[in-house]
């Protein structure tokens, strides 16, 4: 481990949300992904791909910050790393066995346009799992939605329900879903985090996390501040190779250039 692992790590797992969502993630992606083809759509510095790789994908995380693409790169062991527009992947079609995204289509200023594209680029029997701020008690707190959206420039939420919507709009099926952040007091947290808690607010409210979790399993019904799917693109799946992957990525990358 270098020290880019370790701020990554501190980045990325010492947060009062982002641990239990990636590793939701993974685990929804398979603890074993050799010969899987693993995408990770506006991914920064690569760090949740490297983790599918560390479980044998051939990983690629995309991103169009080109800061966070340097960084990523000085990883122990880094993913592909690739410069993209998540409205306009630079792939062909079905060049994937799994699609990742963390919390990133809120930002999106075409949410829709960029699930069109991770559909494209999954192949059958691929998998999509994802994430979303669905901050389903917003209305309650609108100064501090307003708050939260300007700062993260969220452009809209999304319920279990409208996401399946979409996927299956473009042939995907909706296998799982789970909220975070479900009770009152916890959507109250995360938002009052997200407009006052400064640029580490959410690393220090981290020891909180097992108490959030355990108001989680214990809330009833649906609605939370964050939301996790998982669909499947109907079709027979099967495992690739790297030389595969490998072929199709630069095809894809050699239509952008």
């Amino acid at each position: 481990m270098n020290l880019t692992d370790a701020v990554a790590i501190a980045g990325h797992e010492v947060h009062v949300c982002r641990y239990r969502e990636g590793h939701t993630l993974l685990r929804w992606l398979g603890e074993d992904l050799r010969g899987l083809r693993v995408l990770d759509v506006a991914g920064g510095d690569g760090y949740w791909a490297a983790q599918a790789r560390g479980r044998g994908a051939w990983a690629v995380s995309l991103d169009l910050a080109d800061a966070k693409l340097r960084r990523g790169r000085q990883l122990s062991a880094p993913p592909a790393l690739i410069r993209g527009d998540a409205l306009a992947l630079p792939f062909a079609d079905a060049s994937f066995d799994r699609v990742m995204s963390i919390c990133a289509i809120e930002h999106f200023d075409d949410g829709a346009r960029a699930l069109d594209e991770m559909a494209r680029v999954l192949a059958p029997g691929g998998e999509l799992v994802m994430s979303a701020d669905a901050l389903t008690l917003a209305q309650r707190w609108p100064r501090l939605y307003r708050a939260h959206c300007e700062r993260y420039h969220v452009k809209r939420t999304y319920s279990h329900e409208d996401l399946a919507e979409l996927l299956a709009a473009r042939g995907l099926d909706l296998i799982t879903y789970r909220y975070q952040f479900r009770a009152n007091w916890a959507q109250r947290m995360y938002l009052g985090l997200s407009a006052y808690g400064g640029k580490y607010g959410f690393n220090t409210a981290a020891p909180a996390a097992p108490v959030i979790a355990a108001a989680d399993r214990g809330a009833r019904g649906d609605g939370g501040a964050i939301v996790l799917v998982r669909a499947r693109r109907p079709g027979q799946a099967g495992a690739h190779q790297g030389g595969t992957a490998n072929r199709r990525l630069g095809a894809g990358r050699r239509l952008h250039s």
